[in-house]
């Protein structure tokens, strides 16, 4: 090895991080190498003779590189050179379909059956076909289409059409809901489907393709193995769900999925909700598909703050079947604010008083503030919650113990003084809401952040035959087909964490209710097409009723929603999702924390203070 360092200049390779580049100067080049640090944003020189790069800096500048002395003794690991190249070509395509501002067209919508061959045999939409096409005219792609527009079917067809060209297997990384139907897209479209098998540790060697879920790739050596199974043979590398990878490097999911991006010949997300929490999280998924030009391209494009301007620029990068396309009828979301009762307002404004003087100074501490969210997510549903903490089927990030009251204080003597029988406004509105569909024959779906909460409703909808699934259901599929079957049975109750994708209900509901929700815009959106979605008759009525709690987080919450919601529509140009953010109110009948999120807590904690 020392002799091969002193025969190359510069040795260029990955780090010891997912998304970072080494490079390794001869000990004569060393002077050079520090010039050459200079020109990258996020180089670093921990010793002398070693730079370390993002990946995605390296590949924006490589133009950097031409200033070095020997060009001639430059040495690139065979995957990250392959991976420059793609990005040298992915950039000057790109740049070409921004500047004509119309997406690309190298593939005819006509000519996509002659690509798919006889091999084929699944039907296909309009906008299938138009999606279809546009995806074979990028060497890797994103899919925004909504849920329900069938991007399994059109990622499917991609990878059938890519065969042709060589393409042998295909990566599928997608939450466990996803595997149904991807197997059953398999049996349904190819006249000889692939030999499809979930990831375990003894697959068939002769697999042409492998499912595997985020939460394995945190697993010892399993990133190590898909990569080298990537590798071995042309692939493609999709992720289902894609925006489970938001954060990037940052995050767990994240981090595994852009180290097995280079090793794959064809790179394609599928997501319904690209930006959930604004431009951050398509910058991650854009570095993802396109290493270095693609985050580049979306700070670019929304800089200027214009998101109409910016989403006429990112139009040819992706493809979304939006809501409108699908022909759907509409669907009536409203929101109806409830009054607590005075003994909960009391608690929740202690309660609020507690938490104001204990935030001060901790703006920066997530983990802290999450916590605080959660609490008060609880109290402004049922402040009984505070007392009895939450279960180990809570997702991870809603999971706190019992809230320490000191006695003898006033949120002591409150707590004291809550009767256990007294119901929650919000549970009074859920069970109105419930008993007056059920007698119109119509089942209703609900969902709730809290496995306590539904297990709290379980009981008081018991003469409805509730089903319920959550993170700690033995048998879910039994309680959906409860649900979807059982005359008797009314109501599911649920978490969107749990059920909020990868699952369709349009067939037997067109009721949900939301008894709490959070900041994460890209689950509500999730959980809302799973009765909203392609198949439904034409004069079907879907109506969904969020409930809030007045005076509480509940409406910082929906405000941080809509803004949410309002970005998201407009950078993917969809009127549907930015319509969400206004909902239409009525009178009542009866945590994925960003800085902005934040910031609006901070203000309604400081508000008690005032």
């Amino acid at each position: 090895m020392l002799e091969a360092v002193q025969k190359n200049s510069l040795e260029i390779g990955f780090g010891d991080g997912v998304a970072r580049a080494r490079l390794h100067a001869r000990g004569d080049r060393e002077d050079d190498l520090r010039r050459l640090a200079l020109k990258f944003r996020t180089g670093i020189q921990r010793r002398a003779g070693i730079l370390e790069v993002d990946v995605d800096d390296l590949l924006v500048n490589l133009v950097a590189l031409t200033s070095w002395p020997e060009p001639a003794t430059v040495v690139w690991d065979p995957q990250l050179a392959q991976l420059a190249a793609d990005s040298a070509a992915d950039a000057q395509a790109m740049g070409e379909r921004i500047e004509s501002g119309k997406p690309p067209a190298e593939v005819a919508v006509e000519d996509v059956p002659q690509f798919l061959g006889a091999s084929w045999k699944g039907g296909l939409t309009s906008f299938q076909l138009r999606d279809i096409a546009r995806l074979l005219s990028l060497r890797h792609g994103a899919n925004f289409s909504v849920p329900g527009a069938g991007k399994t079917r059109v990622a499917l067809a991609v990878f059938n059409a890519l065969r042709s060209k060589g393409v042998d297997r295909l990566l599928i990384i997608g939450p466990k809901s996803c595997y149904e139907s991807w197997l059953f897209e398999n049996q349904e479209c190819l006249t000889e489907p692939l030999r499809m098998e979930v990831y375990g540790k003894e697959n068939d060697p002769s697999a042409e393709a492998l499912l595997v879920n985020y939460e394995r790739l945190r697993f010892d050596g399993v990133a190590n193995d898909l990569g080298q199974w990537l590798s071995a043979r042309p692939s493609m590398l999709l992720l289902d769900e894609a925006h489970r990878m938001k954060l990037g490097a940052d995050g767990a999911y994240g981090g595994a999925c852009l180290a097995l991006g280079p090793r794959a010949k064809h790179r394609l997300i599928l997501t319904g909700t690209p930006a959930p929490n604004g431009p951050r999280d398509l910058e991650n998924l854009f570095g993802f598909v396109w290493p270095g030009h693609g985050r580049q391209k979306v700070i670019q494009a929304v800089a200027g703050g214009d998101l109409a301007a910016a989403s006429r620029v990112l139009r040819p990068l992706f493809t979304r079947t939006t809501k409108g396309e699908l022909g759907l009828p509409p669907v009536t979301t409203t929101l109806r604010t409830v009054a607590m009762p005075l003994l909960h307002k009391e608690i929740y404004d202690a309660l609020l008083g507690r938490f104001s003087a204990r935030a001060a100074g901790s703006e920066d501490d997530f983990l802290a503030l999450g916590r605080i969210v959660v609490y008060m997510l609880m109290a402004a549903t049922s402040p009984a919650f505070l007392a009895v903490g939450t279960t180990r089927y809570e997702p991870l990030d809603y999971r706190v113990p019992p809230l320490t009251i000191p006695e003898g204080s006033t949120l002591s003597a409150l707590m004291h003084d809550l009767p256990s029988y007294e119901m929650s406004p919000k549970y009074q509105e859920v069970l109105a809401i419930v008993a007056s569909n059920a007698a119109k024959g119509r089942k209703t779906l609900v969902w709730s952040t809290f496995i306590r909460s539904l297990n709290t409703l379980q009981r008081m909808l018991a003469s409805f035959q509730p089903a319920m699934v959550h993170g700690g259901t033995e048998d879910r599929e039994a309680e959906i087909a409860r649900f979807r079957k059982d005359p008797s049975c009314m109501v599911l109750l649920s978490n969107p964490a749990t059920l909020g994708e990868g699952i369709s209900l349009h067939h037997e509901c067109h009721d949900a209710v939301y008894v709490d929700r959070d900041f994460a815009a890209g689950r509500f959106l999730q959980s809302l097409d799973r009765i909203h979605r392609l198949g439904l008759a034409p004069d079907t009525q879907t109506r969904i009723t969020v409930l809030a709690s007045e005076g509480t987080i509940d409406e910082v919450v929906e405000q941080r929603l809509a803004e949410k919601l309002v970005f998201m529509g407009s950078i993917l140009d969809d009127p549907a999702v930015r319509e969400l953010g206004d909902l239409y109110e009525e009178p009542a009948a009866g945590a994925g924390l960003d800085h902005r999120d934040l910031q609006a807590l901070m203000g309604h904690l400081h508000a008690a203070t005032a």
